[in-house]
């Protein structure tokens, strides 16, 4: 069974060494491997060290360290080697905890597509810590808060006793509505597939819903028909990622394939689309087809024009412009 892991993200000072320490003393999370940044913040030291191996520490209640000193498929490699052979304990999941000014993507993508990866192991969530103090007003001179709060399936807000938080939840809804907001340490690491579930509250009317704010990242949400094909998945990611590349931040969505009848949970990062993850029947028994799309400087009318090719023609290798997809559109 492969391991899921959990990558941590959230701005400098907002509270990351905070939430992890606090969550590695709960019993919940015994048996956690921990991964540990080039740069990151997260401090250790007031966990007892019980002894270390190379550049792994064993720590207190069976959770161990790893310094990522190299690439992270690397250190992800080493670890489930050395735990297959027994020679590491054998944690159940990984939280990697990322540097407060880092971009998230890059460390999605191989979490999501690199074979050594993705051999042993599986991202169940993305955790983003938000500083209830200073979120609101550092957005605008740190775009990467939003960046970081618009990639994360779940956001855990700190500091509430400083500040009210509801001015920030509200902020995080718009710019990021399908995420879980979490209450407690272990919520935040909890393994359950509501990682896979897409809201039902964010379809209800059955057409697009853009939330955020103009000029910036907007989350946009999509209820499809029931002609999506595999070849239209193929060239509707195609075209995009040429199209948007970066742009669009993050892809998500459930879909039945016309021509085969599967149900496949689908995702992409900054223009790199992953293995679809296939399902016997609707997560959460919310069925129709559904896409949401977290981008920065696009306009709804850009992916929406974009849509159209999601249906082409089942056995067909179909190649859009932005001309080919308007005539679509028209056609419709």
């Amino acid at each position: 069974m492969s391991i899921p892991v959990f990558l941590l993200t959230g701005f400098l000072g907002a509270g990351k060494t905070t939430l992890l320490n606090a969550a590695l003393r709960e019993p919940a999370l015994a048996n956690t491997a921990v991964v540990v940044n080039e740069l990151g913040e997260i401090g250790l030291d007031n966990l007892i060290i019980a002894e270390a191996t190379d550049n792994v520490v064993l720590l207190d209640g069976g959770c161990l360290c790893c310094a990522n000193t190299g690439a992270l498929h690397e250190t992800l490699g080493d670890l489930a080697a050395r735990r297959a052979a027994g020679t590491l304990p054998p944690f159940e999941r990984v939280i990697i905890e990322t540097s407060g000014a880092a971009d998230p993507a890059p460390l999605l993508n191989v979490l999501l597509g690199h074979p050594i990866v993705t051999g042993s192991y599986r991202l169940h969530a993305t955790v983003c810590v938000v500083d209830a103090q200073h979120f609101l007003a550092s957005r605008a001179s740190h775009p990467e808060l939003d960046k970081q709060a618009a990639l994360a399936e779940r956001i855990f807000i700190s500091k509430r006793d400083l500040a009210d938080p509801a001015p920030v939840l509200q902020a995080l809804r718009e710019l990021n509505p399908e995420a879980e907001i979490v209450q407690s340490f272990t919520d935040a690491f909890a393994a359950s597939d509501r990682a896979h579930k897409m809201p039902g509250s964010l379809f209800d009317s059955g057409r697009i819903k853009p939330h955020g704010q103009a000029g910036g990242i907007r989350a946009y949400s999509f209820r499809l028909p029931d002609s999506i094909t595999w070849a239209g998945w193929s060239a509707w990611s195609r075209f995009v990622a040429a199209e948007f590349g970066a742009r669009l931040i993050r892809v998500k969505g459930l879909l039945r394939m016309q021509d085969t009848g599967e149900i496949v949970f689908v995702q992409g990062v900054q223009g790199v689309f992953h293995k679809p993850q296939r399902f016997a029947e609707w997560p959460g028994g919310n069925s129709g087809n559904r896409l949401v799309c977290i981008a920065r400087d696009l306009p709804e009318s850009r992916i929406e024009a974009t849509l159209p090719a999601l249906s082409t023609a089942a056995g067909t290798q179909a190649s859009y412009s932005t001309e080919d997809l308007a005539e679509r559109k028209a056609r419709q």
